[in-house]
């Protein structure tokens, strides 16, 4: 990585402190090593000392401090998740991760904005982000498509009609994503089957989805943002679920965090959202490959 690389890098990670602590939100840090991650079917946790695991996110001790009485929060932390390397992944990463009580996903949307405006303004020549030589500017108004309408337009196909039969994710990847490639501002993804709504709030007025959404840069996921479910039994039922296809596809079932399922129910209505620092990065510098923008590569340790 080129000294002015890291000079870039260090500017981004300046601007995301700025922007948060400009709005009242309070910097924290959570222990990188904990019991139980929430389980996600697709996700592995890397094991360190026994019965414990390094974090695959830092949301299950941010929410429990959300359940604890603080109002806006933020962390930049390191995050770990196995077997993921590419021109777009690393094992070992870098996550922003933001909370806010009294508000759901659509506040999320407008952080967003302004997040993406400031880094672009305060990093960038022109303002503007750049992914393979395409420019993305943050400052034009942002399209907005939810999975259903993008599904229809892209794929031809109904994004619940295709969760059934198993070609959601096929068809995101090689259908939605591409299409998502050509527009020259941020793309908001939003409400997603209720199926796939992890651990974010069903909406009230069509329980066929949920209020999560993938913001998306020329094609390139950049965060993933939810209002957040906050009833115990709801959330454990689906941790149990997110177990049993875990087994029934040959992965390992993960522990679950007891103690966050103990205090979900003392958190307001909330919204939370995790964006990769690394793309960020990379989208500021241009850089074609998440190895241009880390110190070091995997390989070179």
């Amino acid at each position: 990585m080129p000294h002015s690389a890291l000079i870039l890098r260090a500017q981004v990670v300046q601007a995301i402190r700025q922007f948060f602590v400009e709005r009242g939100f309070l910097e924290v840090e959570t222990p990188l090593l904990i019991p139980a991650n929430a389980p996600e079917d697709y996700i592995d946790p890397i094991p360190a000392l026994p019965s414990w695991q390094l974090q695959t996110s830092p949301e299950i001790c941010m929410k429990r401090l959300l359940c604890r009485g603080h109002q806006r929060i933020f962390q930049i932390s390191h995050c770990w998740r196995a077997d993921e390397r590419g021109s777009r992944h690393l094992t070992e990463f870098t996550m922003l991760e933001w909370y806010r009580a009294d508000a759901d996903y659509r506040d999320l949307m407008d952080d967003c904005v302004g997040l993406l405006q400031q880094v672009a303004q305060q990093c960038t020549a022109d303002a503007k982000f750049t992914r393979f030589g395409k420019k993305i500017d943050p400052t034009a108004n942002w399209e907005h498509i939810s999975v259903q309408e993008a599904f229809l337009r892209f794929a031809q196909a109904d994004a619940l009609a295709s969760h059934e039969s198993g070609l959601f994710d096929e068809l995101l990847v090689s259908r939605i994503e591409p299409a998502l490639e050509h527009f020259g501002v941020p793309v908001i993804l939003a409400d997603y089957p209720a199926q796939l709504a992890a651990l974010s709030r069903i909406k009230t007025e069509d329980p066929r989805y949920a209020e999560r959404f993938e913001l998306y840069l020329a094609g390139m996921e950049l965060a993933n943002g939810f209002s957040e479910l906050n009833d115990p039994q709801e959330q454990r039922t689906r941790f149990i679920e997110t177990n049993q296809r875990r087994s029934a596809a040959g992965r390992s079932m993960l522990p679950l965090p007891v103690r966050f399922l103990d205090e979900l129910s003392s958190m307001p209505p909330s919204a939370g959202i995790a964006l990769g620092v690394d793309r960020l990065v990379m989208l500021v510098a241009g850089a074609d490959t998440i190895n241009d923008v880390v110190a070091f590569r995997p390989e070179e340790l």
